[in-house]
């Protein structure tokens, strides 16, 4: 092989490299960081054979690396070891063991801002009440094992300083009308600040009576995937390389549920400060929950307004009215569809905007008089800061 031919293989396995990694990380949780906070994906409920999931934990890990996962943690049913005879389990930490070592690993190849964080937590699985609670950050989960007590775990879970959140609350196997609700247990947990956390969120379904019970009683929100099986399985993710090919159509792409934490920087610590703080937003079925304060940002940040060049163009005779074209560019790896909110029509559009994730489109402003618009006002119909409450959000050119 001449040095010319050598030069070709290499530019040819750069090229193979780069465009089997785009293909893989088409299917990446990806939000862009907002002013003073890293936006992280995270999922901190999950199974594996330790339990009574049905992979390996090392499974998970991959999994989580193809989402573009920041951070999640394997909780195990404490209680339930439906496989104890071929797999024993004395230690509820090795779960974590296993995928923590293996996600060490991975992270040495990798830059600090792919890295993997992987958590302790187990799932104290109770009867309702309480029903199932999840304890994430322990030191070690053997002494929250109880058969008989059913708030001692979540008690010593406190005590290892965990963060606490109530699984499905709205799971029919334990509510068999599907609603969540309070009970005076609950009730207990929750104004002893034993409880900080809910699921509005859990596998494929979403619990809008969940989000009203966070919201009155400062819960934080959040949104997992409480998975058993394969995530590409459950959540039906393609593998097929066409599917955002085509930027003209509108694209959505399915993926699991994540709660996506604010934090100071990506560490345990700052996250679990956040979780603690309240700091989250569930990311869901191409639907974004969350208070104001941080979906506002976070939608704005991933969409960009540009105003076309030379794009006025006049259409009346008497020369008293301009289209304005500008583009929307959108950075995230996520839909968006805005209801316009200003005065103004658009000529190629009504008032229901609909873009594709890493995607541009073009649109019309028709402003009646030759003015420059410098914002536009929308409602965000995939974003909800309360139960059926769209968010509203301001772009500037």
């Amino acid at each position: 092989m001449n040095f010319k031919q050598k030069i070709c293989y290499i530019f040819l396995i750069i090229f193979i490299s780069n465009t089997i990694f785009s293909q893989n990380n088409k299917r990446k949780i990806d939000f862009p960081n907002i002013k003073g906070y890293y936006t992280l994906a995270t999922d901190f409920h999950q199974h594996t054979v330790f339990s009574d999931g049905n992979v390996w934990p090392t499974i998970r890990v991959q999994e989580s690396f193809k989402d573009g996962l920041d951070a999640i943690s394997l909780t195990e049913h404490l209680e339930y070891q439906p496989y104890s005879a071929d797999i024993p389990n004395p230690d509820r930490n090795r779960s974590y063991h296993v995928a923590k070592k293996y996600a060490d690993d991975e992270n040495k190849k990798l830059d600090e801002t792919d890295k993997l964080l992987v958590i302790n937590g187990q799932e104290i699985t109770r009867k309702m009440p309480p029903g199932h609670i999840n304890a994430i950050f322990l030191e070690d989960a053997n002494p929250l094992l109880d058969l008989e007590d059913s708030v001692k775990g979540i008690i010593e879970a406190n005590e290892q300083g965990a963060f606490v959140f109530w699984n499905h609350p709205a799971w029919p196997a334990q509510r068999s009308n599907g609603i969540a609700k309070l009970d005076s247990l609950h009730r207990y947990l929750i104004s002893n600040k034993l409880i900080h956390g809910i699921e509005i969120v859990n596998e494929l379904t979403y619990s809008e009576e969940a989000f009203k019970i966070a919201i009155e009683n400062d819960l934080t929100i959040m949104g997992t995937s409480d998975i058993h099986g394969l995530i590409d399985w459950l959540f039906n993710i393609s593998n097929d390389k066409n599917i955002s090919n085509d930027k003209s159509k509108f694209r959505i792409e399915n993926h699991r549920p994540v709660t996506l934490v604010f934090t100071k920087e990506k560490s345990e610590n700052a996250i679990k400060k956040a979780l603690f703080d309240g700091n989250t937003a569930v990311y869901y079925n191409e639907l974004l929950i969350g208070k104001s304060k941080f979906l506002k940002p976070l939608v704005e940040s991933s969409i960009k307004l540009i105003r076309k060049e030379n794009s006025s163009a006049g259409y009346s005779e008497v020369g008293k009215s301009s289209i304005q074209k500008i583009i929307i560019k959108n950075i995230a790896n996520a839909p968006f569809i805005l209801k316009n909110k200003t005065p103004f029509t658009f000529e190629t559009n009504n008032d229901i905007i609909l873009i594709s994730p890493k995607s541009t489109m073009e649109i019309s402003l028709k402003t009646k008089n030759k003015i420059d618009v410098n914002n536009l006002t929308f409602y965000v119909l995939n974003a909800i800061t309360a139960p059926k409450k769209y968010l509203e959000i301001n772009l500037k050119l």
